[in-house]
């Protein structure tokens, strides 16, 4: 799952370093280690193997460049600079050196996921099947099947266990997830959410009255449990 990667945070401004990992966190985002120098970069890196890195330029005892060196030459790791330098020349040259993306700062907190989620996406390909209690659900052919019976999947009920599954074991909330079909049109669509929910359920459940993969949490939202996560039932 992209939200179980290992993000490698290198600030030397510690309000930042913060402040990029409550961003992450409130995405979703758990595995977070934070550094503030290219010494203590090198030492993080190497102990905590990240699988994604944003990358301060200007540190104390070096440049984000310096960093970035290091970890090409032991790894393919992605790297994002986040940096105040804004100059063309200060772009080419870290794109040049091998960083997948350049944020120039400030930033806005959506477009530094948004970035970040699109270079996790092509590095890490994640497998199209996932596998729930009694029955599989295929994201790139948009069925389910249980009971070697392939049904499909409407678009709505596609768009909606995706977002679950995209935060799978963890609560997804109502508006959350009537965001993601009706855009920003979620007032008044809690009984359609929940018709859609109930199809799902039949779809994907032995018992929809008794789910043990879709689970409601009363009052807050909706949590998907896949198998190969382990998450425990509730």
């Amino acid at each position: 799952m992209m939200i179980d990667k290992k993000i490698m945070v290198v600030d030397d401004e510690e309000k930042l370093q913060s402040m990029i990992t409550s961003i992450l966190q409130d995405y979703g985002f758990t595995h977070i280690e934070a550094t503030g120098s290219v010494f203590q970069g090198r030492k993080l890196f190497m102990a905590f193997n990240p699988e994604i890195v944003i990358l301060d330029i200007m540190l104390p005892d070096g440049s984000g460049y310096d960093l970035l060196d290091f970890m090409r030459r032991k790894s393919d790791v992605p790297v994002i600079f986040l940096s105040a330098k804004g100059e063309d020349d200060d772009k080419l040259r870290g794109l040049s050196l091998g960083a997948d993306d350049y944020i120039v700062k400030p930033f806005l907190p959506k477009e530094l996921i948004l970035r970040m989620e699109a270079i996790l996406r092509r590095v890490y390909p994640e497998s199209s099947v996932v596998p729930l209690k009694y029955s599989t659900i295929d994201f790139h052919t948009g069925h389910v099947t249980k009971n070697r019976e392939v049904i499909p999947l409407t678009a709505t009920e596609f768009k909606i266990l995706d977002k679950l599954n995209k935060n799978a074991g963890r609560i997804v909330t109502i508006d959350s997830l009537c965001e993601t079909v009706w855009q920003n049109h979620v007032w008044g669509y809690e009984n359609s959410l929940m018709a859609h929910i109930r199809r799902i359920r039949e779809k994907i459940e032995i018992n929809p009255s008794k789910p043990v993969s879709l689970i409601t949490l009363r009052g807050l939202g909706y949590k998907l449990i896949t198998e190969n996560k382990g998450y425990p039932p509730i």
